[in-house]
């Protein structure tokens, strides 16, 4: 389905963003990695999968270096024609405690990273009239959680981002959508399970109950691939008119 088509995914080295690559090389898709720590072996998962695939290491809360890395897939692939805004940290703290500096690296991160790679690559989406963004928000795009004040800033200003990105190209064959997941048991995650298991004294798995009982009704945790199959759904034939949304895979968190 996907078959010429090339996707950057950003922080894409594990969890969400590696299952959205996944996801659309296994349509077809050539496939951009981007992130921290090790790249050779989601590289060679991704390889595994007949397209072909490239790294780039730029640190997203840098705008040169965002621009270049778009430059580099536009050189190595022709265009990006799918685009996944992936990249995020999480800091936890009360709003009076919260670090100036954390503040800013999140905000950075999560939400001008994003900014910055959509404005890069519309034009050419524009001129081929055919694209697809895809920002990963999150549940916190939509509803909040106590000490997550940067994040849940972030997150909901990607979802207005992927509004007012949907309208601007509405009458185009360029389409922005976010996608809002719930719990996902990624690394940044495991660490908060790790980090309340410690705190309480408990299990692992305890704490994963724990962790998913305060939020989200399915107890069970969102998947990477279910999540890279809603991006594959973006990218097809079907979502063509769907614009603008931000959808919620969150095991029922957003309808309590």
């Amino acid at each position: 389905m996907l078959a010429n088509k090339t996707a950057l995914v950003t922080g894409s080295t594990s969890g969400i963003g590696l299952g959205i690559a996944k996801a659309l090389a296994r349509q077809g898709a050539n496939i951009v990695l981007n992130g921290f720590g090790d790249s050779e072996g989601p590289q060679a998962e991704i390889a595994t999968l007949g397209v072909q695939v490239a790294y780039h290491g730029a640190d997203m809360s840098k705008p040169t270096e965002i621009e270049d890395m778009v430059k580099f897939a536009a050189s190595r692939f022709g265009r990006v024609d799918i685009l996944v805004n992936n990249a995020g940290i999480q800091h936890v703290a009360r709003v009076e405690d919260f670090p100036v500096e954390r503040w800013d690296a999140v905000i950075a991160i999560n939400l001008s990273s994003a900014f910055h790679a959509t404005r890069l690559v519309l034009p050419a989406m524009r001129a081929a009239n055919w694209g697809r963004i895809i920002n990963v928000a999150s549940v916190h795009g939509l509803v909040a959680s106590a000490e997550k004040s940067a994040y849940v800033a972030a997150k909901h200003g990607v979802v207005g981002l992927t509004k007012v990105t949907a309208l601007e190209n509405a009458t185009t064959g360029v389409t922005c959508n976010a996608i809002c997941p719930g719990w996902v048991l990624t690394p940044l995650v495991q660490k908060q399970v790790d980090a309340k298991a410690a705190a309480l004294g408990l299990s692992n798995e305890d704490a994963k109950k724990q962790l998913l009982g305060e939020k989200e009704p399915s107890m069970q945790f969102t998947t990477p691939e279910e999540l890279g199959e809603l991006a594959v759904f973006f990218c097809s034939p079907a979502g063509a008119n769907v614009r603008g949304v931000a959808w919620n895979m969150d095991g029922g968190w957003v309808a309590q």
